[in-house]
């Protein structure tokens, strides 16, 4: 077991949300699904039966989902990296978790998907880029990705090369 575990506070969806995230990512599932018991009632409010907590992996990496009604929202305070190898992985993981998500939230590389969780989806060639030893580069590298939602490696790579 990893000694971190992202835990994400939801209303009521927390298996429906799981499992749209496992559907997204390889070598992933759902590894366990705990439910609300008959005691406790009174202090969780919750119905016995209800799906209490989803622990689920993504590529390896644990995550639990808790299905604790709605005092609590996500906010772009916490976001999670999709680390991309090229324009394929960038263009999958942003349609995928972008689906129903809020086209408003979407700059830069990040979006909020349908549940409201922020997600930067960013090709490793974005990082390379930015990082180039020539300022002039990396500053218009900066520039074109400020101007993009989704990150069109091409265009980064055209507006470094400007003269």
């Amino acid at each position: 077991m990893q000694k971190i575990t992202p835990f994400l506070w939801f209303d009521g969806c927390a298996e429906e949300a799981a499992r749209f995230y496992v559907s997204i990512f390889k070598n992933s599932r759902i590894t366990q699904i705990a439910r609300y018991p008959e005691g406790g009632n009174a202090v969780h409010g919750q119905p016995a039966g209800q799906v209490m907590t989803v622990a689920f992996e993504l590529d390896g990496q644990a995550f639990t989902a808790l299905n604790a009604g709605p005092l609590f929202k996500f906010n772009e305070a916490i976001s999670f990296v999709v680390d991309c190898a090229d324009q394929a992985e960038v263009d999958h993981y942003w349609n995928a978790l972008g689906a129903g998500g809020d086209p408003a939230a979407q700059q830069c590389g990040w979006l909020k998907d349908r549940y409201g969780v922020s997600w930067q989806i960013v090709p490793r060639a974005l990082i390379d880029l930015l990082s180039d030893p020539d300022a002039a580069k990396s500053s218009r590298v900066m520039q074109a990705m400020l101007q993009m939602k989704k990150i069109d490696i091409a265009g980064l790579r055209r507006a470094c090369e400007q003269p």
